[in-house]
Order: structure tokens, then sequence, then C-alpha cells
């Protein structure tokens, strides 16, 4: 695999800048980015009518309100979703070594059962229906997807398998000198770019926020897809490797998020989920 067929890791600092022991990173950068977009979007939509008749059932102060638990919602669950799903032998072993979330380490099917948890409490709490406050969230999630892969590629981390494609990347933090697949952005462009127009063309011409739940099933099936498509091409985690049948961990967790989206998707086509204030 001749290593001038690959391309050049391109030389990015992962640290934007610093200021002492203080550093501001690509990858927090992200975090913040797709959760204050998200909220913008969020807070523009919010009083919209969802579809033609419907009244909404939110309003831009809940939206406001909801910022801050969408956020301890992703952070919290993306990072014990990480210490029980990809690692939880280490951790019981060095427990203290669950709050070093410096040190990396978070899982996105974490964060969405975070995010799920905080719709559910926050829903219930102001009384407006869960599925349209979901409908709303799944709307812009992709948008932090997009952002995070993005992220993931600056740092060098969860790179692809060796290949000998034209468009392969040496990354240096693989140590093998070998061209590898830049999953990081195969990712960011189908869980991000992708299903962000999918959703955006079902909630635009199709008034899919009109069926609650909707959009909720079609980015649970649209990211359990995708992400298992991008499994085909990224490095499985050294301290995890191959399941059975040469699947994945990611792709095992992906499965009962499809499996959930085809759910929603059937309950709110055969109008089994309530709508909005008519």
């Amino acid at each position: 695999m001749p290593p001038f067929l690959a391309l050049a890791f391109p030389d990015i600092d992962p640290v934007i800048v610093s200021f002492g022991p203080i550093a501001i990173r690509w990858y927090a950068l992200s975090y913040v980015a797709g959760l204050f977009l998200g909220w913008w979007i969020m807070t523009r939509l919010a009083e919209r009518a969802p579809a033609p008749g419907v009244t909404p059932v939110l309003t831009k102060a809940m939206v406001d309100d909801f910022l801050l638990w969408a956020t301890l919602g992703v952070i919290l669950g993306g990072r014990l979703g990480y210490v029980l799903f990809y690692n939880p032998a280490h951790f019981a072993a060095h427990p203290i070594d669950i709050i070093k979330v410096w040190s990396g380490g978070m899982s996105f099917h974490g964060g969405l059962l975070g995010v799920v948890a905080a719709v559910i409490w926050f829903a219930r709490r102001r009384g407006v229906p869960i599925l349209a406050l979901g409908d709303l969230c799944c709307l812009v999630a992709p948008i932090g997807l997009l952002f995070g892969r993005i992220a993931n590629f600056i740092n060098g981390e969860l790179y692809g398998r060796p290949t000998d494609v034209p468009w392969g990347v040496i990354f240096p933090t693989a140590k093998d000198g070998l061209p590898r697949h830049p999953s990081q952005l195969y990712e960011a462009a189908m869980e991000g770019l992708l299903l962000l127009l999918i959703l955006a063309a079902l909630a635009r011409f199709a008034h899919a926020r009109g069926r609650p739940g909707l959009i909720t099933g079609a980015f649970l099936l649209g990211y359990g897809f995708f992400r298992s498509v991008a499994e085909l091409f990224r490095q499985p985690d050294a301290h995890i490797g191959f399941l059975s049948g040469a699947t994945t961990m990611g792709q095992w967790l992906s499965v009962p998020v499809a499996a959930a989206g085809v759910a929603l998707i059937w309950a709110a086509l055969a109008g089994r989920t309530k709508t909005g204030r008519t």
C-alpha cells in the first residue's frame, strides 16, 4: 500500500487558543456551536404552525429554558454511555476517571438517551406533548453531529480502516503510517449534512411536524442506518475490536435506535400519536 497514494493529514491544531492551563479546543467548540445553533433554529420554529391548521404547542421561552436541559442530557448521557457501553471494566476499576471528561470518551448513543430523558422530563413538567418537543430537537440534532464529526477528524480520532483509495489519509495518531478511510468525514456527510437535508425536506414539504413522532422516527432510523454504514469503514475501538460476524459495537447500538425509528414512523403515519392543538 504505497504511502504516496495517500493524503497527508492536515496540520490543524486541536487547540484553537490557550490561556495558560486553559485551552479552547475544536471538539469543545463543536458541542457549543451545535447546541447554540440548534437552539437558535428551534426558537425560530417553535411558534410557527407545525402544519396547516395546527396550532403550535411550544413557545420560544420554553425552548430557551430547555437549552440547559439539553446540554446536561448531551454531556451526562454521552459520558455515562461511553462508560457503560465502551469501557465498563476500566471505569469499574478506576471510577474517578468517569469525571475526567477532558481526557476524551463520549458516546452518541448515550447522549441520545440523555436527551430523550431530558425531553420527557421537561415536557411533563411544562405540560407539552413529548413528541412535539422531540421532533423539534431531532430536526436540529444533525447539526451537532456534523460539527462533532468534523472535530473528530481534526483531533485525528475515530479514524477509519486501512485503505488504498486515493483519498485515504495517514493519521499520525494511528502510529502505523497506513492510509485510512477518513470515516469521520463520511459520518459528517451522512449523519450530519444528508440527514439534516432529509429532515428539513420532510418538515417543509411533507408537513411532518403535523404528525408527532414522524421526524423523531425519521431521525432515529436515518441515524441508525447511516451509522451502521459508516461502521463498515471505521476502525473499531482497540479495546473492543470486532464483535460476532465482524460487526462493531456502533452497529449493535444502532439496531435498537433504527428499530425505534421504524416504530415511531409507523405510529405517526397510522395516526396513533397525539397531535398538537387544532
